[in-house]
């Protein structure tokens, strides 16, 4: 009995690459004759024509559906939507730009097979910007000592999931998603495999400084309480230097300056902005927590759907009918 494999790719200023990529798709599982696939494409309220042309070759393959969320989600949102949509023993995730290669989804699947639950592409040379470079590497250092992922592992926008992995995703319901995070939780039983990195082939990446922010803060704070470990241990190395400090100021006065003489006037100003600095940013971080519960508590959601198209919103057609 054939397997099928689910495609999720979120969709982003995305309307030139998309064809292409669907086409890899279909190539390439064509040819592997011991699955059947299905292909989900959710467009994160792309403000270009993207959501017609998922609705184009929705029409043009029937095994494929589109969603369309009401407003900009976010990637790790839309893939929430489309994990929620999917039907497949594996689900296998990737870039809408053509720079992931689908010809390759081949090799994560093998590394299904023989027994990963997780199976993440690995690139030997990317070709993303530097900004999107560095990003990945502080994201590598964050994720590493945030969520304590192993050194060894690489964590890419490519993967393959099993069943059960993605079963346990979708039981996440808040409205600040980190899928790295959900599969790090999830299960340790995860490998890489090693495939080709592309050129983009339009457009430009819709990650930027504050997206990248805005991601790492989703998961840092939603699966980890280390910053606030962090933050606590931070205040008691500052006490205790501002105590030892306190201390030498004293015995100076005493014993090294002459009465009546004022000095380290610009170094405790230094001081006093710096370490109060440092207090407003751990009660910043106090507070993103705070109203990320707040938020959470109050429902807000994930993600909104707008409109589905394709087999999907087919198969519903035909069950009212």
């Amino acid at each position: 009995m054939k397997k099928l494999v689910s495609f999720v790719i979120p969709c982003y200023r995305s309307e030139a690459t998309l064809p292409g990529v669907i086409k890899e798709i279909k190539e390439k599982m064509d040819r592997m004759e011991e699955y059947d696939y299905e292909v989900i494409l959710v467009n994160d309220c792309s403000p270009d024509e993207t959501f017609d042309t998922i609705k184009r070759l929705c029409r043009e393959n029937k095994n494929m559906t589109g969603i369309d969320l009401a407003r900009n989600f976010g990637q790790h949102s839309a893939l929430m939507a489309g994990f929620h949509h999917t039907k497949g023993d594996i689900v296998v995730c990737l870039d809408d730009d053509g720079q992931t290669p689908a010809d390759e989804v081949d090799r994560l699947l093998e590394g299904i097979k023989k027994g990963a639950d997780v199976v993440y592409a690995q690139y030997s040379n990317k070709h993303h910007s530097g900004f999107r470079n560095w990003g990945s590497h502080v994201n590598e250092v964050m994720t590493r000592i945030m969520l304590g992922k192993p050194k060894d592992l690489y964590i890419s926008s490519y993967f393959a999931a099993k069943r059960f992995v993605v079963d346990e995703m979708m039981r996440y319901e808040n409205a600040f998603p980190y899928v790295i995070g959900l599969v790090l939780r999830t299960t340790k039983n995860i490998i890489n495999v090693e495939v080709n990195h592309r050129e983009r082939q339009a457009g430009a990446s819709g990650y930027t400084l504050g997206k990248l922010l805005g991601l790492w803060f989703n998961g840092f704070t939603a699966f980890s309480v280390k910053p606030l470990r962090i933050a606590t241990a931070s205040g008691a190395v500052f006490a205790v230097a501002g105590f030892l400090y306190g201390i030498y100021t004293i015995i100076k006065k005493i014993f090294i300056n002459p009465p009546g003489l004022v000095t380290g006037f610009s170094a405790l100003m230094a001081m006093i902005v710096f370490i109060g600095g440092m207090l407003m940013l751990m009660v910043g971080l106090t507070g993103e927590y705070v109203g990320r519960t707040y938020i959470s508590m109050n429902n807000s959601p994930q993600y909104v759907i707008r409109e589905i198209t394709g087999a999907e919103s087919d198969e519903k057609q035909a069950g009212d009918n």
